[in-house]
């Protein structure tokens, strides 16, 4: 069965549109005027649309072109993409900014609510851990091919910049 060329854009445009990544933003972007800081289940829609987005519509697609099921990397990727961020405001707590390569301690300056705010400096690690896991589960049907992709989740939660 051959690709469906346009079927992959219209899923692209979906991914990085007002339905995706671009609502993740305007998500954000109206977090930081809100009234009252964001939830947890708002934030983690909020960076399932922004950076989750951005790393499950790749995923979906290489896996689409190499004619296999999709649903395993999806999986994977919406995993490593919250886990990313949870990564991330973990670093601006902890990281040290000539390291990281960019200015920390900016979210609770700004009295952003994070993963870290919201569930505490353990816990938030706790649930990075446990998407890594997931991350990893998901990749179970590869075997030993997908070695660089659970590598690459570690990564993500070990990172310093």
């Amino acid at each position: 069965m051959p690709i469906n060329a346009l079927a992959m854009l219209a899923s692209l445009a979906k991914a990085s549109g007002a339905q995706g990544m671009v609502l993740g933003q305007a998500q954000d972007i109206a977090a930081e005027t809100a009234t009252a800081p964001l939830t947890l289940d708002q934030i983690t829609e909020l960076q399932a649309n922004k950076t989750g987005r951005l790393i499950e519509w790749p995923a979906r697609a290489g896996a689409i072109l190499g004619r296999a099921d999709p649903a395993p990397l999806q999986d994977y990727a919406r995993a490593i993409g919250l886990a990313f961020q949870i990564a991330d405001d973990i670093l601006d707590v902890t990281g040290d900014a000539a390291t990281a390569g960019k200015a920390l301690h900016k979210d609770a300056a700004a009295g952003k609510a994070t993963f870290v705010s919201l569930l505490g400096l353990g816990a938030a690690r706790a649930r990075a851990s446990d998407l890594v896991d997931q991350a990893e589960a998901a990749l179970a049907p590869y075997g030993n091919k997908a070695h660089n992709l659970r590598a690459l989740a570690r990564y993500i939660v070990t990172r310093d910049r």
